[in-house]
């Protein structure tokens, strides 16, 4: 088994080696003209996905962290009062949706330095979540 993965693996590698040259050559030799590729409904179609990740997307995930914390809570105190099994699941709740924030608000730490970073949109910062609608 070992040895049939080997030989795969390195059948992929001699294949990706005869494919460079031909990857290199593939670029385009011609120019489109800017009348025939039409990049506004492109762009308008990428800002309204962008509108409805920022004002929608983000709150609901947000949202549903929050409410699975308070589940945690609620079966950790109140319904696991009396019972270790319902206290254990109470705790997994809360950890993961203590994870889920951590993950959240660092991806939107790096968000904010890549905007920092490299200048996109002129923005400083990324917008706070919420459901009124886009960026302020």
């Amino acid at each position: 088994m070992k040895n049939l993965r080997t030989t795969i693996t390195r059948a992929g590698a001699v294949a990706g080696a005869y494919m460079l040259p031909v990857l290199a050559l593939a670029q385009a030799t011609t120019t489109i003209p800017d009348s025939e590729l039409n990049l506004d409904k492109l762009t308008a179609v990428v800002n309204e996905i962008l509108k409805f990740i920022d004002s929608t997307l983000v709150p609901l995930i947000f949202a549903l962290a929050f409410i699975v914390f308070i589940w945690g809570v609620f079966q950790y105190w109140i319904a696991g009062a009396g019972n270790e099994e319902k206290r254990d699941t109470g705790k997994k709740f809360i950890f993961w949706a203590i994870i889920g924030f951590v993950v959240m608000i660092c991806l939107w730490g790096i968000v904010g330095l890549l905007v920092n970073t490299l200048g996109f949109g002129g923005q400083n910062k990324p917008c706070l979540p919420t459901f009124e609608g886009p960026c302020r």
